[in-house]
C-alpha cells in the first residue's frame, strides 16, 4: 500500500456540488479492524444527509462519506480471525467507503456471495444490515403476515421486498411511478400502490392490515400507517424523508395493541452489528448464493463522478441501488 490514497472529502456542507476529490492517509487497522482497497462503495441516503451537515459521524468513525463497500483485504489488526489477507469481503463501515482503502472491524465483514461480483456485493451491506435488524429483529415478521414497504424501488425497498417474500410474507409497497411499481411486483410485492393516485391505507385495510410497515417517509405517513395496521401491528421507522414531527392519536395504539418502534444503525456498538452480520451470513447469504435474492442495480458511477451520483440518488429517478467504481 502506498502512504496516501484518493478519496472524496465533504469540503462544507452543501449540496453534491460540494463532494471533492482529495489525498489522505492510508488508514491503519486498529485491534479488531481489517483494511479493504474499495473496488465499489454503495451510495446511500444517510451519506447526503452528511453530505447536508445533518447527520454527523459518531465519535471516532471517518469524516468520509459511505457506508459499505467491497473489495480485497489487504491488511489485518491485531485480534483479528476468520478474514485474512487477500479475501474479497463486502463490508458495513462506520465511514470512509469513499476512499481507495478504508478500515473497518472484521466482524462487519462478509464474504462476496457466490454468483455475484464486487460490483453487486458492494449493494449488499447497508441495505441488507438495515432491513434485516429492522424489518425481522425488530419488527418480528414471520411467514404468512402482511408487510408493507414504503419507497418500494429504493435500495432499502427492492432489498425489504425479496427478503419479506423470500421469508413467507405477503408483501405490498408504494412507490412513485408505474414503472417503480411493476418493479416492485416483480421482485415478489402482490400489490404496489402508485401513492400519486393512490392510497395504502385503503388497500391494507381490505387486506386486514398491515402486520408490520417499514417507514422511511414520516411526516403525514406516520398517522395512515397506524390506520393501515392490523391488531397487534408494528411500525418500524428508519428515516423521515417528509419529517420527524407529527400529531398522533395514540388512542388507536391502545385500541389496537400496536407497537411504534425504530432505530438508525449507523451509531449502533460493534457488537450488535457484528451480530447482525452473523445472522445476515447464516440466514440471508444462502439466498443470494442460490439466486432467490439478488441486488436491484440502478447506476455505476466513475469514483470522480461522486456528485452526479449524490444528484442521481436525491432526484428519487432510481430503481435499487447506486455504487461508485474506486479501483479501475
Amino acid at each position: 500500500m502506498t502512504e496516501t490514497m484518493r478519496a472524496i472529502e465533504i469540503s462544507q456542507p452543501g449540496g453534491p456540488e460540494v463532494l471533492q476529490l482529495c489525498s489522505r492517509p492510508v488508514p491503519v487497522p486498529a485491534v479488531d479492524q481489517v483494511v479493504i482497497k474499495v473496488a465499489y462503495a454503495g451510495v446511500n441516503r444517510p451519506d447526503a444527509l452528511q453530505r447536508a451537515g445533518s447527520y454527523a459521524p459518531p465519535l471516532g468513525a471517518s469524516d468520509l462519506p459511505g457506508l459499505e463497500a467491497a473489495g480485497e483485504v489487504v491488511a489485518v489488526g491485531s485480534g483479528v480471525s476468520g478474514v485474512a489477507v487477500g479475501d474479497q469481503v463486502c463490508a458495513l463501515l462506520p465511514g470512509g467507503g469513499y476512499a481507495e482503502y478504508v478500515a473497518t472491524p472484521a466482524a462487519h465483514c462478509l464474504p462476496v456471495p457466490d454468483g455475484l461480483d464486487l460490483k453487486q456485493a458492494a449493494c449488499l451491506p447497508e441495505t441488507f444490515f438495515t432491513v434485516w435488524s429492522n424489518v425481522f429483529q425488530r419488527g418480528g415478521l414471520r411467514a404468512g403476515e402482511r408487510f408493507l414497504v414504503h419507497g418500494g424501488s429504493s435500495g432499502i425497498g427492492t432489498t425489504a421486498i425479496q427478503l419479506a417474500h423470500a421469508f413467507g410474507a405477503r408483501v405490498f409497497a408504494t412507490a412513485g411511478t408505474d414503472a417503480k411499481c411493476q418493479a416492485c411486483l416483480d421482485l415478489g410485492a402482490e400489490r404496489a400502490v402508485n401513492y400519486r393516485d393512490g392510497d395504502f391505507v385503503d388497500v391494507l385495510r381490505v387486506e386486514g392490515g398491515a402486520d408490520v410497515i417499514l417507514d422511511m417517509v414520516g411526516g403525514d405517513y406516520i398517522p395512515r400507517n397506524i390506520k393501515a395496521l392490523a391488531d397487534d401491528g408494528r411500525l418500524v421507522q428508519i428515516a423521515f424523508l417528509s419529517g420527524p414531527k407529527v400529531a398522533v392519536n395514540f388512542a388507536h395504539v391502545m385500541m389496537q395493541r400496536l407497537t411504534i418502534t425504530g432505530s438508525t444503525l449507523r451509531p449502533q456498538s460493534d457488537l450488535a452489528k457484528a451480530s447482525i452480520a452473523a445472522e445476515l451470513k447464516r440466514l440471508v447469504w444462502p439466498l443470494l448464493e442460490t439466486g432467490k435474492v439478488a441486488p436491484v442495480m440502478d447506476q455505476c458511477f466513475d469514483f470522480e463522478q461522486a456528485s452526479a451520483a449524490h444528484a442521481r440518488m436525491e432526484s428519487s429517478a432510481h430503481i435499487g441501488k447506486i455504487v461508485l467504481q474506486v479501483a479501475g
